[in-house]
């Protein structure tokens, strides 16, 4: 026991000699893990080598200089090309292997694109885009195919569309087998095949929606390429634009209301404030599907009770909104008389009691004036402006001169697209492969409008 004190006591003392020695030349501190480690994982071996030629084997194994894990492998890994029977990707510390169970084609070259699937264990660094090649034949291929997607709707990019290639040139290949060579889009909508044969293919776009990589819905987004590209003749970009030619069902399930519904027929109005706004129709909506509205009763007149000409009704699919549509006078009062008899639902409910709505109308100084001035517009493609506000067309309206001019413009945030309406429809329409019919084009202005009422807005648009 007096030995151990004795060696206590030493260890203290030397303890703060050292603290003495240091005080005036340093701090003491814990050590630091030296400078976060920001490089992704390094391939240090391949076996066998990149750009190997007249590979005969099935295994491919891949080290490098630190730990590493892989992430997505579905949906970031793409070997070209594809194979019917998905290769085994297994991982160990520093090593990757791939296993093929389908018999290499002779004479091609094959590429594993690991997208981002590939990164260090510590920092989560990951090797972007790292592609290993091979070949079953005497040399590598080296051509390359790049093209643009957009959505032909919109004019945007949906990064999460493959672009796809196919040998089989017949037109319902797409339709029933999965493509020779597939890539993916950026987020520019840009995509990039390499190590390619020269030789034609069809080109394809598709969102995948169950995983089949066959356009085998028509509410999937795809896009296809008028004739056959080769990549040792085109060499231009590609440029598809993507469609979905039926718009995708909603099965979500509504659960039961817990109590009772109110049948009790009953409306609201889109007056805001009492105040009509000018440019839309006066609505209401109804809790209740209408099988009567009797326009003789449910009358638009003057403060003097005298009915506006020129007004007519409209009701929607499911008779539950009614629009009433006139030519609105700025700064204006006006009445609507809806009796309560005006009115009845398919239960033979009517209103509980008769109302009239009084309300004026918004003044010319709440809107803005709008003047655009158009340079390279081909006025033959029949092109619509549209006003967009968030996800929703605000307003839409052809254009018939290299000028567009509006005096009553809603106050906002606009982002602004042109339609090229070729059919003169006046709306979007999608595309049909079956027809070889390409949608009609959107083109989206990399332009931010901001309208304020009682000003002058003025723009310049170069196309």
């Amino acid at each position: 026991m007096k030995k151990s004190l004795i060696l206590f006591i030493g260890s203290l003392i030397g303890f703060y000699a050292i603290i003495t020695f240091n005080s005036g030349c340093a701090q003491i501190s814990a050590p630091t893990g030296g400078a976060r480690d920001s490089l992704p994982p390094r391939l240090v071996k391949a076996t066998p080598a990149e750009n190997t030629v007249n590979f005969t084997g099935n295994k491919v194994s891949l080290s490098f200089n630190e730990y590493i894990d892989l992430q997505e492998l579905q949906g970031n890994v793409i070997i070209s090309p594809l194979q019917k029977t998905t290769p085994t990707i297994t991982y160990n510390l520093k090593s990757i292997s791939i296993k093929f169970k389908d018999t290499l084609l002779q004479n091609t070259t094959y590429s594993i694109d690991f997208g981002s699937a590939i990164r260090d264990v510590h920092e989560a660094n990951v090797l972007k885009n790292f592609t290993y090649v091979f070949s079953t034949g005497n040399m590598i291929d080296s051509l390359t195919l790049n093209g643009n997607v957009m959505l032909a709707e919109t004019g945007k990019v949906d990064s999460t569309v493959m672009v796809l290639l196919y040998r089989n040139i017949a037109d319902t290949a797409v339709l029933k087998t999965k493509p020779a060579y597939m890539t993916r889009v950026d987020g520019s909508g840009n995509f990039t095949f390499k190590n390619l044969p020269g030789q034609n293919f069809n080109i394809y776009a598709l969102k995948d929606g169950d995983g089949g990589k066959t356009y085998n819905s028509r509410s999937e987004l795809f896009a296809f390429h008028d004739s056959l590209v080769n990549p040792s003749i085109n060499t231009e970009p590609i440029r598809l634009f993507a469609y979905a030619e039926q718009k995708p069902v909603d099965n979500k399930i509504v659960p039961a209301a817990k109590t009772p519904a109110d049948k009790r027929l009953r409306y609201t109005s889109s007056l805001t404030g009492q105040l009509q706004d000018i440019l839309s129709p006066l609505e209401f909506d109804f809790s209740n599907p209408i099988k009567i509205f009797d326009t003789t009763k449910a009358l638009l007149t003057d403060t003097n009770h005298r009915p506006i000409p020129n007004t007519y009704t409209i009701f929607d699919s499911v008779r539950k909104k009614i629009t009433i549509h006139t030519t609105w006078k700025p700064e204006t009062e006006y009445n609507f008389s809806l009796p309560k008899e005006a009115v009845q639902d398919s239960a033979g409910n009517f209103l509980s009691r008769g109302d009239t709505l009084r309300f004026k109308t918004r003044s010319e100084t709440e809107y803005g004036r709008l003047l655009l001035r158009f340079t390279n517009l081909n006025l033959a493609d029949h092109p619509v402006i549209q006003f967009i506000e968030g996800e929703t067309i605000k307003l839409s309206s052809p254009i018939l001169a290299n000028e567009w001019s509006n005096k009553r413009f809603p106050p906002g945030e606009y982002n602004i697209r042109i339609l090229y309406d070729l059919n003169n429809n006046g709306q979007w329409d999608p595309g049909n492969y079956s027809k070889k019919i390409q949608p009609e084009k959107v083109t989206s202005l990399d332009l931010k409008l901001s309208i304020k009422a009682d000003w002058d807005n003025e723009r310049d648009i170069k196309l």
